[in-house]
């Protein structure tokens, strides 16, 4: 039987001591070297990574866009999280928290900085008047639903997916233990999915959009390799409303930006235009270099 840990009595940091991304979790706040961030043309300015986070926020501004709001262009800068740009003193200045994604609104008299995946997605909701039903107890719903999926997730992703995938070596407890609780949280979304079409009943939302990315991915098997282990496929309600969301043409190009990983057709590493899609993906840049 292996030698069971006894916690100090005052914790200190073993930055060696953290798994797959040890170098870039830190028990402090701030930055650790002067970089600016770049500003591009459109009065949106969005500095984030296609992790399901910032995901959600390109895919609601790829819908503002269908929806011809041309106030929602936008430039998206990507934020290399394994290099700590997130750590760079104008990162840290848009968001003192240091994660992605990051917003600036250039459109207002005072650039207005946005922190926080969902504090983004209602502030752009609210700026363009779309995608929150109009109608308060519905509008209450799919809050309901935005509010569940932020203290859902860091259980998913955090908890889950770090023991499952990234922790140094599987610790059975752990992965158990968090196992359960998203084996629960996906049958709450399905019960749910099986009552109305979207999650805030009959219309597509804000809540959609910032479930989708981390339990559509999951419900995919594209989250830590973990489609069979977490049986998503029984799953058969939120099945449908996974499938049912990822043909959403804004959907499809959301996924693309800022994504540095994965087929080189879906990674559009920035954003500028809306013709960036059709000739700036990387295989079509690593195409041109060849």
């Amino acid at each position: 039987m292996s030698k069971s840990y006894v916690p100090p009595k005052v914790w200190t940091w073993d930055a060696n001591n953290g798994g797959k991304f040890a170098n870039i979790n830190r028990p402090i706040a701030g930055p650790t070297h002067d970089k600016d961030l770049p500003v591009g043309k459109h009065p949106l300015q969005l500095y984030s990574l296609a992790t399901p986070n910032g995901v959600k926020v390109t895919i609601m501004l790829e819908e503002l866009l269908a929806l011809g709001h041309k106030g929602a262009e936008y430039d998206a800068w990507l934020i290399n999280i394994s290099g700590g740009d997130q750590f760079g003193s104008g990162f840290v200045d848009v968001n003192p928290n240091s994660k992605i994604p990051a917003l600036v609104d250039h459109s207002n008299e005072t650039p207005t900085r946005v922190f926080e995946s969902a504090s983004i997605m209602l502030y752009l909701a609210e700026k363009f008047g779309e995608f929150l039903p109009k109608d308060p107890m519905e509008r209450t719903e799919a809050m309901s639903w935005v509010f569940w999926l932020t203290g859902s997730a860091p259980y998913l992703g955090g908890g889950f997916g770090h023991f499952y995938a990234y922790a140094p070596e599987k610790f059975e407890y752990s992965i158990n233990r968090f196992a359960m609780e998203v084996k629960r949280q996906m049958d709450v979304l399905n019960y749910r999915l099986g009552e109305t079409e979207y999650l805030g009943g009959s219309e597509y939302s804000i809540a959609d959009m910032v479930t989708w990315p981390w339990y559509g991915a999951l419900s995919q098997g594209k989250l830590y390799e973990a489609g069979a282990f977490l049986d998503v496929a029984s799953y058969k309600n939120l099945q449908r409303w996974t499938d049912q969301i990822a043909e959403r043409p804004a959907v499809i190009r959301g996924r693309k930006v800022n994504r540095a990983f994965g087929p080189l057709k879906d990674q559009l590493r920035e954003r500028h235009d809306a013709s960036d899609f059709d000739k700036k993906t990387q295989d079509k840049i690593e195409t041109a270099e060849s």
